[in-house]
Parts: C-alpha cells; structure tokens; sequence
C-alpha cells in the first residue's frame, strides 16, 4: 500500500459518492465529512453488521442509546475534563497546529527512526523539538511557539438566556452513557454477570491534526461494549483473550479483510492509561503506516467507582445467587466506525488491468446488483428492466443504469463495489431470462428472470 492508494479512495469516494468534504461550497472544514448516498448504504451495513454480531446474536448482551450531551460531572468524574488532553505545537510562522507527538513521530519515521514519546511530558516534546530542529512540515519554518496542553471535548452550553447557561459537553467516547446507565439496567432487566452493554453513537473530538480522509475527524460514529463480570469469578485474561478473538474474525470474515494487514500491538506502561491493567489494538496498515483500528482494554472496576464517588449512587452489583455485593469489573472492546469503512475501500481496492472495482463482501456492499436495459431507447427492453427493477427493490438495494453503453456502465458499477450486474437484452424478451454479471471474475450466465431473486439471495446475505 503506498502513498498514491490514499489519493486514489479519496478521488473514488468523492466521485461515486461515498464520502464528501465537509461544508464544501463554503471552503470546507477540517476534520469534517459527510457521507454521500453510497457512504451513508455502506456504513449502515458496517453499523448493522457490528451490532446484530456483538448485540443481536449474543444472549449475554444488551443494548442502549445514551444521550450526547450528559451531566458535565460525568466527564470530571471520567476524568476527561483533565484528561482528555493532547500536546500542541504551533507553528509561528504559517499557524499550522499540530499534535507534538505526531510532529516528532513522523520526523524520525522519515529517518529511518523510531522513537517513543508516549507519557512525556510537554516540556520534554518541547526540547526534543528544539533539539532536533523539527522544521514544520507545512512550511518549512523552524520556529515553534512552546508547546501546549489542549483539550479534546468540545464544550457547549445548555440555557435560553445567555447569563443562565451552564457549560456542558459533548461526549467524547460513548462508554461513559453505559457507566451512568448501569444501575437503570441491572434494575431493569433480568441480565446477570457476566454480561455487556453495547452502544453506538456519535463522538466528538476537537482534533488538532488533520485527520488522514476519514481515520481522524471532529466527530465518528463509535460502537463500543462494556463487558462486566466478577473478577473472583472469571478469569480476566481468558476474557479478553475470546474478545481478542471475536475482534479478530469480525474483521477478517464478516468485513472480509486480509489478516496480512492486521495485527495486534499491546501498549506499554508509558501509554497505558493507569487504571487499565491491560490495553491492545488491532491495527490496520494502512498507507500512512499500521494505525489503531480497534481498541480492547480492561478497565478494572474504576470508572464505576469513580461515579459512585461524584454522584453518590449505588452502582454495585448482587449476585442473586450467592448474595455477594461489589463492584464488576469491565473489559471495554471500543472501534470507530468510520476508521472499519476506511479500510474496507482500502482492503477492497482492486486494479485488474483497466479494470478498478471495490472487492467488498456483497452483504456489505452499497448495492446487491444494478439492473440494464441493453438499449434505452428500446421501450421494450426498458419496461423488462423496470418491472425487475422494481420487483428486485423490494428485496435488495438494487441500482438502476440505463446511461451510456454496457461497457462503460459495468466500469462504475465496479467501482462502487456492486457484485452483480443484470442486463435485459433482445433475448431476454424471447426467453425471459438476464445475463447475470459477476464482479469479481466478470464472468456472465443467464439466468431466468423468475429465478433471479433465488439466484442472488445466497450470495448477498
């Protein structure tokens, strides 16, 4: 994967309508996206695929949907208002902002070098900048202002009347709902531990570095799982070995990427948060190197207690067997959305010649398959194409393309990634049957027209 396969998804999305720069007609905004009619198909089926995997099919599992604005104690409590924090360095020169450590880790990679920075403080990144003479890589300058602490949660205010309002935030991570939620859930339904809560949402995060397309914007769609059980009772690190497993086959079966560009990186003590005991990601390699693409950690019994001490509620747990009361421990399974539809474009990108298409697993793809007539102005063939079409619609996302010639037609739908293409022609009309075009091979059968649905339902689901 080199550099150019970044600029050549980023070209495809916009053109075919996956994913658009955010606010384009007034000069755009950084960090920001929107997700255009093919985007919005494939992340929804990400989304479905994520939820009726971990949620649905699981019976020690339960959903939820928390608000995006909570209580701003939550975040004093999460310890996100202090935290939830990054190293800045500015240049004075061109004002380009950018994380101190991303600065110096990208300078050393570029040597040849590699170097850990992770838990330094700022006066340290500071004069391994000045060290170094890190010129900034926008302009060229050399002449950083010192470098800062900045804050990630984007804050607001709740109240009509200026002088009234109280600040708040907008969540930075979707766990901290399911914390606060805990009580109302246990009391609620009839789970008993072990058991997990899963919750996908919108995040947000005011992000310093621009963010490589859509790895890293102002806000994401993350799906994320807090696991609980007893920590006397289970043992934590056969627990988080299954979720290892069970992140591991998500993505290489139902997404259908390569493990070849998987693997699994553990943090060490210097970037591992204090209260978690262990924390891995299964990184991507994506072109600008293997990068975090789904996090697992095992955050102990710490943020329950946090919010019993700031709120003052109860959030223990009795064992209606044994009559035992304490506090669960939770490991945390925790993926961006956004960064699984990245690597699928990447993953699936294929070139075969003149030939591009999107190999992405068809019950995943924006479209199941895209109906022709062979000719538009034959209203004969038209009206066959349209009442399969039609009927095909009711079961499937199913494309319409009657623009251009059949060659040129088959070149976009490749690219969109649609696995199936069917064409009604002159002897459809005779017979009654469609050339049925697959993707992957481009290779054509015919079909009957009464068979169709049959035909593609074992394929695409």
């Amino acid at each position: 994967m080199d550099a150019p396969l970044m600029d050549k998804i980023v070209s495809l999305a916009k053109r075919r309508g996956f994913v658009f720069p955010g606010s384009e007609i007034y000069g755009g905004l950084a960090n920001s996206y929107e997700y255009g009619p093919l985007g919005v198909e494939l992340k929804r089926n990400i989304q479905d695929a994520w939820w009726d995997t971990f949620v649905r099919r699981r019976t020690d599992m339960v959903g939820l949907d928390s608000s995006i604005i909570l209580h701003p104690k939550v975040w004093e409590a999460s310890g996100h208002v202090t935290g939830l924090v990054d190293a800045m360095a500015e240049c004075k020169h061109c004002h380009n902002r950018t994380r101190a450590d991303h600065l110096i880790g990208d300078y050393f990679e570029k040597k040849g070098e590699s170097i850990n920075v992770e838990g330094k403080r700022v006066e340290e990144l500071n004069e391994i900048i000045q060290k170094n003479k890190i010129k900034c890589p926008v302009c060229g300058s050399f002449d950083w202002a010192p470098v800062r602490k900045f804050n990630l949660l984007f804050e607001t205010s709740i109240g009509i009347v200026p002088e009234s309002q109280a600040k708040a935030y907008l969540r930075g991570e979707t766990a901290q709902g399911i914390f606060v939620a805990f009580k109302n859930i246990i009391e609620s339904t009839r789970v008993e531990l072990p058991f997990g809560v899963g919750q996908m949402g919108k995040s947000f995060r005011n992000e310093i570095k621009k963010g490589n397309f859509i790895f890293r914007t102002l806000e994401f769609e993350q799906a994320e799982i807090e696991y609980f059980f007893d920590p006397d009772a289970a043992d934590w690190e056969k627990l988080f070995g299954q979720w290892k497993d069970d992140m591991w086959q998500f993505v290489t079966k139902q997404l259908g990427v390569r493990g070849e560009n998987l693997r699994w990186r553990e943090h060490g003590d210097e970037e591992r948060s204090f209260y978690s005991k262990r924390t891995e990601d299964l990184e991507y390699r994506f072109p600008f190197g293997f990068k975090e693409l789904w996090g697992l950690a095992y955050r102990t019994d710490y943020d329950l207690n946090q919010h019993m001490q700031f709120s003052g509620a109860d959030l223990s747990y009795t064992d209606p067997v044994s009559g035992k009361k304490f506090v669960p421990h939770v490991i945390e399974p925790a993926v961006g959305i956004n960064r699984l539809m990245a690597m699928m474009m990447l993953d699936s990108y294929t070139e075969d010649g003149d030939r591009i298409y999107l190999k992405l697993p068809p019950k995943l793809a924006p479209y199941k398959a895209a109906v022709f007539p062979l000719l538009r102005n034959k209203p004969e063939l038209v009206k066959k194409a349209d009442e399969i079409y039609k009927n095909l619609r009711q079961k499937f996302m199913v494309a319409w393309d009657d623009r251009g010639n059949i060659g040129k037609r088959y070149y976009a739908q490749d690219e969109i990634g649609t696995p199936f293409c069917i064409t009604v022609d002159f002897e459809s009309l005779e017979k009654n049957d469609v050339t049925v075009r697959d993707r992957d091979t481009a290779k054509q059968e015919r079909v009957p027209i009464g068979d169709l649905a049959g035909y593609l339902t074992p394929k695409v689901s």
